[in-house]
Order: C-alpha cells, then structure tokens, then sequence
C-alpha cells in the first residue's frame, strides 16, 4: 500500500476554506433561487386566481359578455405570463376526474421550476341562463363550473400560465439583486480569505524556523518572527518551541561544560598518575637506597665492642630501619600492582605448610606481647595450585595487624577448605580481640595512606597502605577480602581464594604465552582473571598514557578495552596504540556491555574504523573466551 503524499498545514487550510466556500455558496444560490422562484410563483398563482374570480363572475351573468371580451383582452396585454384565457362549455364537472385537472395536480415548486406552463380550471356557475352560447361568443376561451347551492355548471374557464417566461422574467427582474448579493458575497470572502492568509503565513514563518533549526544543528539563536494574529494554541505551539530551544541550548552548554570538566580531570589524573610514579620511582632508586646503606651499616657494626646503653641505640635505629624497609616494600609493590608489573606465579602448594610456616613466624611476636595466636584447621593435608607467595603475603600482613591493634586476648587464624566439581575455596579467616573499627570506617580502610586516628599523637603507628596492598593482590587473584569489626571488641578478616581444579589446571599453559593489556575505568571485570585462569600475562591500567608505557617496554600481544570504558576513550587509546605501533601490531579488542548489544551498529563502525579489531559482548564464560581468542588470534 502506497503512503499518502505529506500535506502542509497551509495547503490543507486553503483547500478546506476554499471547499467550505464554494459549497456555502452554491447552496446559498441555490435556495435563494429555489425560494425566489417558488414563492413568485405562488405570488402569480394568487393573482391568477383573483383575475379567475372577476372573470368568472362576468361570464355568470347573460350581460356580461362584451365586459369579459374587454376583460381577457386587458388581462392579456397586461400579463405577459399568461398565456391564454379559454371557456370550455360542458355540464360535466372535471373535478370528478383527476386526469382532466392537467397543471392542477402538480406541486408549486414542480410549476415553479421545471414546467413550460401551468394551467388551472375555474368553473362557471350560471343563476338564470339557458345557454351559454353568448359567453363563447365573447371569449376565445372556455371555464368549468360546478354546481353550487342553488346555481347551475354552465362550463369552465381555463387559464394558462407561461412559466418558462415567468421564469425568464423573475431573473431579469433579479439580476441587479443578485450581482449585488454576489459581490457583497464575494468581499466577505475575501475578508475571510485574507484573514486566514495571515494565519497561514504566521504558521509558515514558524515552519521556516523548524526546517531553519533541522538544517543547522549549530544553530545558536532563533529568527524573530512577526506574528499578525496572536492565536492562542499557535502561540503556545510558538512558546513551546522556544522552550524547548533553550533548554536544548542549555543542555548542550552544560555537556560542553561537562566534557571540559572530564578531561581537566583526566588530565588531573593523569599528572598526579605521573607525579605518584615519579615520587614512587624515586622512593626505589633514591630512598631504599640510602637506606639500604643504613641497615648494611648497622649490619657491620661489631656488637662485641659496644656497650648496653650503645647496644639498645642500635637496636632502636635498627627497627626503624626494618620498619621504614617493610613500607618501602609496600608502597612499591602498590606501585608494581598499579603498574600491572605483577604477574600471577601458579603452583602447587601444601596449605598445612604454609599456615604452619606463618604460626611458626608470628607466634613468637605474639607471645611478646602477651597474646595467644592459636589456630583451626577444618580440612585434612590437601595439595592445591595457586600464588602461594601472594597469599603468604596478604595473610602475613592481616596477622600483623591483627597483632599490632590488639593488646590482651588471642588472635585466631581458621583454615577451611571447600570442595566442588570443577573448583575448590580456601577460606582464612583471622579473627583478633583488638580495639576493632568504627562502621564509619569500614568502606575507607582499604583506601591508601588511610588512619582512622590520623593526629600525631596516634598510639598504633603505620602507613596505612598494608589493607590496600592486600586488596589489590585479592583482585589479582581473583579473591575476596571482607571484614567484620565492633570497636573495642574486635575485627575479623576474611579471605576468600578460588582455587583452580584438575579440569583448570590442565587449562592454564593455554595461553602462557600470552601478554595482555587490560583498560579499565574504574572495575576489573572477569574476562581478564579467566585469561589469567588459562595462563595469560595481564597487566591492568586505568590511563591510556600507561598503557602506553607498557607497549614501549614489552611486547603486547592483545589490548583489552573493559566494558566500563567509554566510547570516546576507547578510540582515543586505538589512534594512540596504532600512531605508536611500528614493527608489531596488537590485537585491540572492545567488549561492551550486554545492555548496548540493540546499539552496536550505531558504535561499532565508528571504533573498527580507527583500529579495533573486534567487538564482542562482556556476557561470556570461559570456554567461549577462550574460543574466540584463538579464532582472532588466529588471524593475525
């Protein structure tokens, strides 16, 4: 079915009032001419019977003959419109029989328009006359009477009425009338059509605006338009419009606003990024350095030849030194792990060992300070394959917390092992009686360089980077850290690891030769920790200079853009990674998220075009991962 052709709003008006027009005024001639024409006829019907009852009254007296010959002769000259006058001698009466009535049986307005000539029947009634020979001698005509009372039907007279000439004679009579009514008709609906000329042209100046906004969306203020009839809906319609300009101007003024603001802030982020690593690189080469120094001099020192009060100097100078050693460590690990320096190291493990290993080096740091550490283990000497040296770490860290913030009780560390079919859970929880943590503070302790007392005259010392760094490497591993706390009863920490089963382990040389780069904004999704899973070489950054850095020192062999990552981001990153590339190209892939899967065409084309190679939905499991990245790693 074909569409109907669009119509403007001045086209429709003008043909609606051009119809409306032309049909009133057909209709109005029409019955006005109808009426005219009618009641002129009634008009004449009147004065023929008037004309019919002189004439009828002359014939019925036996004297009357020269009277009626005067008579139908004046009535002839006179009216035009008849056009004849006879007597018709007879006894019988006409009324009996409806086909000798001729004219009389039509309607006035059936005469009046469409008959040639009508004619009517008078009868003629005689009181003293025995022949009605003089009356035929004194008129071309004949008329029928009927007998009334007491008089006799000598016969009827007929009259006939030339229509077709009334007719003609009634319009010429009207002409001027009608030239009058037709042009006063005429200016009225001019005065109509001018009125809604201005209408018409008030609603195309508005639409010259629309179609003036549609072909320039750049477009910064809206043409004055002059309106000569203030219509309420059309200047509502107007307001409206204009409303809806403004606000459209505002808004674009505020994302312009915006974007300034986002990349002020970017590129605030990426400065304090390269002040943090410069600050950070210089605590490597210049810091641990000199402090190395330190504690190799304190090393060399001969403790034979010092006294007592010597002796505790030493030992006084020797912790800070080991203190500011193991935050040097920390900060630039946080460093390396910020850096995506760090990698995963599987192997197998004995949990037994390595909780015995840690009870062995902290019980005795507890006992010195009069606190039980005591242990419980649910599972029996089990293997496992996982980092072991990061779990040593962010385990060592919790019990060294959990000792510094405790003064009298015991510290507890539980150990619990989780079988399924494809996987296993190591779960550690340590649990102290120390002075715990405002729930204020719950969400911010994870945070770097966060104290909860941060006045100088805090009791427990430290960076507070030793829960950030512990988070961090949970997130590399794919764990979970959660904690529990009511002050001045206690904290709990609980470390949540998956570990790989058989089925997994047999996976991860899939990739082992794998170097991935994955761009993120704010949250590691779970595609890069299933590459890891299957033995790829993650390095995760949030800034695209980064990203960067990483390509100049290593060799890349897939970049990752995470689904948080904005459109715009990801394409600049592209024309960075594809201007920087000399010798090897890195496969670029973009993973959206599944809510943008309807909106693909209207940004794939857009980010292929500068150089990503593929555009796949966040929404996978590991073995489709693992399926595609050979299908496109294949094709390079």
């Amino acid at each position: 079915m074909k569409n109907r052709p669009q119509k403007t709003l001045s086209a429709i008006a003008w043909s609606a009032v051009l119809q409306v027009t032309l049909v009133t005024v057909l209709t109005g001639f029409l019955l006005s001419v109808i009426y005219g024409l009618v009641y002129h006829y009634k008009q004449k019907q009147q004065h023929v019977d008037q004309l019919a009852a002189l004439l009828t009254t002359s014939a019925s007296t036996p004297a009357g003959a020269n009277l009626i010959a005067d008579q139908v002769r004046l009535v002839l000259a006179n009216e035009p419109s008849i056009e004849s006058i006879r007597f018709y001698s007879t006894t019988y009466s006409i009324a009996d029989n409806a086909q000798d009535k001729g004219d009389e049986t039509r309607s006035d307005w059936q005469n009046a328009l469409f008959s040639n000539t009508a004619s009517f029947n008078y009868p003629v009634i005689s009181r003293d006359v025995s022949s009605s020979t003089f009356i035929d001698e004194a008129l071309d005509a004949s008329a029928d009477t009927e007998n009334q009372d007491t008089g006799s039907l000598v016969g009827y007279l007929n009259i006939t009425l030339d229509t077709a000439r009334m007719r003609s004679n009634w319009l010429q009579d009207n002409l001027l009338l009608w030239l009058f009514i037709v042009g006063l008709s005429l200016t009225w609906i001019m005065f109509i059509l001018r009125k809604i000329n201005w209408f018409i042209k008030d609603v195309d100046a508005l639409t010259d605006v629309f179609k003036l906004v549609i072909e320039n969306p750049e477009l910064k203020q809206l043409p004055v338009t002059k309106q000569r009839l203030e219509f309420k809906e059309l200047m509502q319609a107007k307001h409206a419009f204009i409303t809806l300009f403004e606000r459209l101007k505002n808004t674009k003024r505020d994302y312009k606003e915006l974007a300034i603001l986002e990349q002020q802030l970017h590129n605030k982020d990426l400065s304090l990024n390269l002040q943090r690593h410069t600050f950070q690189s210089m605590i490597n080469h210049e810091l641990k350095t000199s402090l190395n120094a330190i504690v190799g001099g304190l090393q060399l020192l001969d403790s034979q030849g010092l006294n007592i009060e010597q002796k505790d100097t030493a030992d006084i100078i020797n912790k800070g030194a080991q203190q500011l050693v193991i935050m040097l460590d920390q900060i630039m690990l946080l460093n390396q792990i910020d850096k995506g320096q760090i990698s995963i190291e599987t192997r197998e493990f004995n949990p037994l060992e390595v909780i015995a290993d840690l009870l062995a080096k902290y019980e005795p740091i507890a006992q010195q300070k009069g606190l039980a550490l005591v242990s419980h283990i649910h599972h029996i000497d089990y293997v496992l394959q996982g980092d072991v040296n990061k779990i040593k770490q962010m385990v060592s860290t919790l019990l060294d917390n959990a000792i510094k913030f405790t003064t009298k009780g015991e510290i507890s560390l539980q150990s619990q092992l989780t079988h399924f079919d494809r996987s296993n859970r190591w779960q550690i929880v340590i649990k102290d009686t120390g002075i715990g943590i405002d729930a204020d503070y719950l969400n911010d302790i994870f945070d770097p360089f966060f104290q909860a007392d941060s006045s100088q005259t805090r009791q427990y010392e430290g960076s507070g980077i030793g829960l950030t760094v512990v988070r961090q490497m949970a997130q590399l591993i794919g764990a979970t850290v959660e904690v529990e706390s009511t002050p001045n009863v206690g904290s709990q920490f609980t470390l949540t690891i998956p570990m790989s089963s058989q089925h997994h382990t047999q996976q991860q040389s899939v990739f082992s030769e794998l170097t991935v780069i994955y761009y993120y904004y704010r949250e590691k999704g779970h595609l890069a920790a299933t590459l890891e899973r299957l033995g790829a070489h993650v390095h995760y950054h949030q800034y695209e200079k980064s990203v960067i850095e990483q390509m100049s020192i290593k060799k890349v062999d897939i970049v990752m853009c995470a689904e948080d990552v904005q459109i715009t981001r990801v394409i600049s990153l592209t024309k960075s990674i594809r201007q920087y590339e000399k010798a090897h190209r890195a496969l670029i892939i973009y993973w959206y998220p599944p809510q943008q899967a309807p909106n693909l065409g209207s940004f794939e084309h857009g980010i292929k075009a500068v150089g990503v190679d593929y555009c796949h939905s966040s929404d996978i499991n590991s073995k489709t991962l693992m399926k595609l990245i050979k299908e496109w790693l294949a094709w390079i």
